[in-house]
């Protein structure tokens, strides 16, 4: 129902009740603040009276060791020479445990301690003990500002004791584990830690014994040379494979493995006339490659040059897009793919049910068959649109169609090429693709400058000795010399003056001239461009292409400029590709200087 109401009721209050005053603050008898002294526990007394024992026989260690190194015997020993002695003596007691094999008892620390502690009477050296409950008691009256921090988590509370200080032996123990294993190691059993130690001892035995075998395998392995009878009759070619091995593999190692009585040449000797018989190639070429590759590398370049390259076509862009050139050659049952990330027109085929050369879309000029090696000059070329480019050495059309395209049948395009017979090819290809921007011409490319100059752009494929296509003219092996060598070099020598004279330095988005050949011999390559650096104002600049090995700085005796690690080399064994060599140079200068133009005749 609520409170009576006083209406007429005119009394003031007096103010705060009774329970709201301010109280004033609390006092407490003397001795209340200070904590009662509590008695130690069995179990701390167990610890404390471990702990003077484990300190006495430590100190008596101790004094023997310096009476046995004849120091002063120190009566006083510190707290950190007994730790310190204390994991010293943990470390040697382990190590001898390891050798002498795991416990049986995986527990057996444990049961130790508690046998020990068990042996122990509780009624022996009381004074002592009381002595250890006064120190830990002014030490509770120092730390007790910390015992908030001292009590966070239970897993630290359990590692140490309620004095606040850890045991001696889990002390050792946690500093032999740290040290002896990582910290996965910390929570294994001793036998798990000790079966671990011996799978690694196996583990480095067993690898010690392999190189051990591998060893004693390479100095049992006793060669003989073949009579010249056996060098003479070859009936077997997997003797000579064999044989092959054997000399590549002493050569490796040739101070260990090889014959005292046989020198190197001996066997250098042996390994040519054993390759040429099981390859095929003439003792020249032979030594030409011998001095280009190390001998491993030699090897997978000859058994890679016997290999046929696989089948790649150029999709014509003037015509047809890749994917649907793909998807068209697909659904006539040719089996395909993209040639690399490198080229967005190049498709390499596997097999085919058709003949590639006589689809639809072959005569329908959609692509056109094309080695991968031959995309690269032209990509280096990088012609633009409405230019005037010069192709010296155009048949049978390949590269002149590229361009054709790539200039997407603007500007001039001058195919030329010696040859008439091979011209009419150019002629053919060029009418079946649909390129309109092209005059072809059969002029001798070295007198083409006296006809013609002023090119934005020059592409010379100089003719060569082939030797980066073996697999497709096998004749290479043995009908090249000395003498083809020195005539292709010469004639290189003559066009690549020729093509520089051709490009104009003042064009101002050309002044480029590429240099390529299907050879590998630093003799059609890195000469010709070093002799043409020393001849004209031209110099070196990257190529373009993302892959390649560089070209050669120094070969043999000979060294050439050092811009020639610009240039790109291609092998068959390492870019599944013919051998190719490709070089761009920029033309910063027309002038002619008369006192190199002396010396062309000499091109030696």
């Amino acid at each position: 129902m609520g409170r009576k109401a006083k209406f007429n009721d005119t009394t003031v209050s007096s103010g705060h009740g009774r329970k709201a005053k301010k109280q004033g603050d609390p006092t407490f008898p003397k001795g209340v603040l200070v904590k009662e002294e509590k008695e130690l526990s069995h179990r701390q007394k167990q610890r404390a009276r471990k702990r003077l024992l484990k300190k006495q026989k430590l100190s008596e260690k101790v004094r023997k060791l310096q009476q046995n190194n004849g120091e002063k015997v120190d009566d006083a020993v510190t707290e950190d020479n007994i730790k310190n002695i204390s994991k010293l003596l943990k470390i040697k007691k382990r190590k001898k445990s390891l050798k002498e094999g795991p416990r049986n008892d995986s527990f057996g620390r444990k049961n130790d301690q508690m046998q020990f502690d068990n042996d122990i009477n509780v009624s022996d050296n009381e004074g002592v003990i009381q002595d250890e409950q006064q120190k830990i008691k002014r030490k509770k009256l120092l730390d007790n500002d910390t015992e908030d921090e001292t009590d966070k988590g239970s897993s630290d509370n359990e590692e140490y004791g309620q004095n606040g200080e850890m045991d001696y032996e889990e002390v050792d123990q946690s500093e032999e584990d740290g040290d002896s294993s990582n910290n996965d190691d910390v929570d294994l059993l001793p036998i798990e830690k000790a079966n671990k130690k011996l799978k690694k001892k196996q583990e480095e035995e067993q690898k010690l014994a392999e190189e051990e075998m591998h060893d004693m395998a390479l100095q049992q392995c006793v060669f003989t040379f073949p009579t010249k009878e056996e060098l003479a009759d070859v009936t077997n070619l997997k003797d000579v494979q064999q044989r092959i091995k054997d000399v590549v593999m002493i050569l490796s190692d040739f101070k260990r493995l090889r014959d005292i009585n046989r020198s190197r040449t001996e066997y250098m000797d042996l390994l040519r006339s054993d390759l040429c018989t099981y390859y095929s190639y003439n003792n020249f070429l032979m030594e030409k490659l011998i001095q280009i590759f190390p001998l491993d590398e030699l090897l997978e370049f000859l058994e890679a040059s016997e290999v046929q390259r696989p089948m790649t076509i150029r999709t014509n862009i003037l015509k047809t897009r890749r994917r649907d050139l793909a998807e068209a050659l697909i659904n006539r049952g040719v089996n395909l793919d993209p040639i690399g990330k490198w080229t967005k027109v190049g498709l390499v085929i596997y097999s085919s049910q058709v003949p590639m050369g006589a689809t639809p879309e072959y005569l329908a000029g959609h692509y056109i068959l094309q080695g991968a090696s031959s995309f690269l000059p032209v990509m280096a070329l990088d012609p633009k649109e409405n230019e005037r480019v010069l192709d010296m050495c155009a048949a049978p059309g390949g590269k002149s169609s590229h361009i054709a395209a790539l200039m997407k049948n603007t500007g001039v395009l001058f195919s030329n090429d010696a040859n008439e017979e091979r011209i009419k090819a150019v002629v053919g290809n060029f009418h079946r693709l649909g390129i309109t921007n092209s005059i072809v011409c059969t002029y001798d490319g070295r007198k083409l400058p006296t006809v013609i100059k002023g090119f934005d752009r020059v592409l010379l494929d100089a003719p060569c000795t082939g030797t980066g296509v073996v697999s497709k003219d096998p004749s290479v092996k043995t009908n090249k010399d000395e003498v083809d060598i020195q005539r292709c070099c010469t004639l290189q020598k003559e066009l690549l003056l020729a093509a520089i004279d051709c490009a104009n330095a003042r064009s101002e988005s050309g002044g480029i001239i590429v240099y390529s050949t299907c050879s590998i011999l630093p003799e059609e390559n890195e000469w010709v461009i070093d002799f043409a650096l020393k001849k004209r104002d031209v110099k070196l600049i990257p190529t373009g292409l993302e892959f390649g090995a560089e070209g050669f700085t120094s070969y043999r005796q000979y060294r050439f400029h050092p811009s020639l690690k610009l240039t790109k080399r291609f092998y068959p064994h390492v870019h599944n590709m013919d051998g190719f060599f490709v070089a761009k140079l920029k033309k910063f200068s027309n002038i002619v200087h008369k006192n190199k133009d002396a010396e062309e005749e000499t091109f030696d």
